[in-house]
């Protein structure tokens, strides 16, 4: 179980389903680098000698700490997970100055979809503190106009009572076409939803709507970095990610099969395995 950041119980279902992982984006990544800066591979092999020692992960939009739930249940042998809470402040940088002010001086850092927007301002704040990140389904765009707006007709159903429509209207959009009919993963993200609460999820999506841009950040970004997305998000695609690794220099882009959005829960084997590499400087 991770440590009370965020006091949400935890996920009683996950789901084990196969998984394939592809290494050559994270092979090229190192070669390359290894011809163009031998001195700061070195560095990284330094640091990468030991685990992280904490890892802290930030839920997306709606969600908590279950969205990480398979992952918390192997990714905690060895290491303290925190689950960040992103519910009771109403802009990303004050949700990244919470975090900040909890966290320990130093940990690995993962988040996905609004967890990525609060991690990317964490590392705005205070890159010294973060010792490697992962990006997962997520943008280091701002919200586009067309976006904005939709926020704001989810904000004024959630606002007229009519929070439980919110769900029906973005389920299509939230998985895989393929997982559309799987009621128990529907389930967990109602559940989420519902624990959330009107609330919090209002000030999530106001917060979500004045992100900023963070693309210029990305290329000053120099600690292991895994950019991870479902080959079928459809909110945030995979050219959204591969535009963020192709900034980053350290970084290696996983794409995940058959899934969308939810990758954590989707695909949650296919993750863990991603992030293990990730943290244990594979």
């Amino acid at each position: 179980m991770p440590a009370a950041l965020y006091g949400n119980k935890q996920a009683r279902d996950w789901f084990h389903l196969r998984f394939l992982l592809k290494l050559k984006e994270w092979r090229d990544h190192k070669i390359s680098y290894a011809l163009v800066n031998p001195r700061k591979l070195a560095e990284r092999r330094q640091r990468d000698v030991c685990m992280a020692e904490t890892l802290v992960l930030i839920p997306g939009l709606a969600c908590t700490a279950r969205l990480f739930e398979p992952q918390i249940e192997v990714l905690s042998t060895g290491r303290t997970i925190l689950v960040a809470d992103h519910t009771r402040d109403d802009s990303i940088p004050e949700v990244a100055g919470r975090l900040l002010r909890e966290a320990p001086r130093r940990f690995a850092l993962a988040g996905l979809s609004m967890g990525g927007y609060v991690a990317l301002e964490v590392m705005r704040q205070a890159p010294e503190r973060v010792e490697r990140l992962a990006l997962l389904d997520t943008s280091a765009r701002p919200d586009t106009p067309e976006a904005s707006q939709d926020r704001r007709r989810l904000i004024a159903l959630a606002e007229a009572g009519r929070f439980g429509e919110i769900h029906s209207a973005l389920w299509p959009r939230l998985v895989h076409p393929d997982r559309r009919g799987d009621e128990a993963l529907q389930s967990v993200i109602v559940d989420m939803m519902r624990e959330t609460g009107v609330d919090a999820y209002v000030r999530q999506q106001r917060a979500i709507m004045g992100r900023a841009d963070s693309r210029p950040l990305l290329p000053g970004i120099e600690i292991p970095t895994l950019v991870l997305v479902g080959e079928g998000d459809s909110i945030t695609p995979p050219e959204i990610a591969r535009e963020m690794a192709e900034m980053i220099e350290w970084a290696s882009l996983v794409v995940v099969p058959e899934a969308g959005h939810m990758s954590t829960l989707e695909q949650p084997d296919r993750v863990i395995q991603a992030m293990e590499l990730w943290l244990n400087g594979g």
